[in-house]
């Protein structure tokens, strides 16, 4: 994932909380709000209710992975927040990948 497509700041992250618009499921949870531009911006949040930093740092790296490979299959122009919960330290690739397909489906940003 390009870095242009990442939301980095946290100005950026409080913007689309503010929005208030989410969805979860029972590994993750989604934030989305439009954005004026031509891409969409992602960001990841794995708190330390997951685990120690291994475990959050492979969390991230599974999320960041999962999204990368099915981008082509979401709409452009928004800026996307996907926050792990605490279940997500034992879950596979495969559930992983199936968490953020099945949020992006039931927010209707699939396309």
């Amino acid at each position: 994932m390009k870095s242009a497509n990442r939301l980095k700041k946290n100005s950026d992250f409080n913007v689309v909380y503010s929005k208030r618009r989410s969805m979860a499921n029972k590994l993750l949870i989604i934030y989305i709000t439009e954005n004026e531009l031509n891409n969409s911006r992602v960001g990841f949040v794995v708190s330390k209710k997951v685990g120690n930093s291994v475990i959050r740092s492979k969390v991230k790296r599974l999320m960041k992975e999962s999204y990368r490979i099915n981008d082509n299959r979401f709409k452009l122009g928004y800026d996307i927040i996907f926050i792990a919960r605490a279940e997500c330290k034992n879950s596979t690739f495969n559930e992983i990948e199936s968490a953020i397909i099945h949020l992006m489906k039931r927010m209707k940003l699939t396309k």
